[in-house]
């Protein structure tokens, strides 16, 4: 008889969010590495949160995902994989599923951060959560990290249909002069001395998604920057936005393509604050749908894994 092969573990790797009001201290303290915030800035994050609803579906939309993701798997290969998810800065955190993962008999690991563009700060950050948790392990996991996927032809392609789509939102006079605004979070400018290569991976990507939609004049900002003192990426989509309404630009499709979910920096920052901005200076602004846990998305996920592990052979 042929001996079962282990199952592969495909490791979905989020940010995190808090599930009430009551969890946003302690998940504010975890992103600030144990240190507790003054309790104006928790109440001001707190207040956000409450504003949305009182909390995000990204943890929701992160398991929708691998729900399908564990579909689409098992349809090719049944038996063959297991997928699980794991939070950088929440419940289920990285080490919280690790063990688990140890515990199902999985010795082979996929890991893929749901974070397209790479930075040592942001998903060099979940690699080192992994990592330190592989090695409380007993038998520690054999791991591959899918650190970058901003130039995938199905990502680029996915945010150009939701660009095309956005677009038609607008009404019939603005269409063909919207100006396309893609954004992704800010990190802190010391990042640069780093030669670290997020802001050359945000321009290739927003470069190659104007290509497939013919623009040749479209812009890239940032958002949701830090209040920690120090510079970080800009300009900032805010003050931005003021810029192109003094460029005479009347309609403006976002596109915060940093990000592939639903969660607090798109329900707040870009549907409240931007949205509120553009409404203040006389523009029009639509956002393209988050790819969440679309098929589509769930397609380019695929395929990802599929590329890993094919060069894991």
């Amino acid at each position: 008889m042929t001996p079962i092969s282990p199952p592969v573990g495909i490791f979905l790797l989020a940010y995190g969010t808090p599930e009430s009001l009551d969890d946003v201290e302690p998940y504010f303290t975890h992103i600030r590495g144990g240190r507790k915030p003054s309790p104006e800035a928790v109440a001001n994050l707190r207040e956000r949160y409450r504003l949305v609803g009182g909390r995000t579906p990204l943890k929701d939309l992160t398991f929708a995902t691998a729900d399908k993701l564990q579909a689409r798997l098992d349809a090719e290969a049944p038996g063959r994989y297991r997928v699980y998810v794991g939070m950088k800065h929440w419940h289920p955190f990285i080490a919280e599923t690790m063990p688990h993962i140890a515990a199902d008999g999985v010795r082979d690991v996929v890991a893929l951060v749901l974070a397209p563009h790479y930075s040592r700060m942001s998903v060099g950050g979940y690699r080192r959560y992994v990592d330190e948790a592989n090695a409380t392990l007993e038998q520690p996991l054999q791991i591959t990290f899918i650190e970058r996927w901003h130039d995938h032809p199905g990502f680029r392609r996915l945010i150009a249909d939701r660009i095309v789509a956005a677009r038609a939102e607008l009404p019939p006079d603005l269409r063909d002069q919207a100006l396309i605004l893609f954004s992704a979070h800010s990190l802190p400018e010391r990042i640069l001395s780093w030669n670290d290569p997020y802001p050359d991976e945000l321009r290739e990507s927003a470069a190659g998604i104007a290509s497939l939609l013919g623009l040749t004049d479209w812009r890239l900002c940032y958002q949701s920057a830090g209040m920690t003192g120090e510079p970080w990426l800009g300009p900032d989509i805010l003050d931005y936005l003021e810029e192109l309404h003094s460029e005479g630009v009347r309609a403006v499709i976002s596109a915060p393509f940093g990000f592939v979910a639903d969660h607090l920096e798109v329900l707040w920052d870009i549907d409240r604050e931007a949205q509120d901005k553009a409404a203040e200076l006389g523009m029009e602004l639509r956002r393209i749908r988050m790819p969440n846990a679309d098929d589509e998305f769930v397609d380019v996920l695929v395929s990802l894994v599929r590329d890993a592990l094919r060069q894991r052979v």
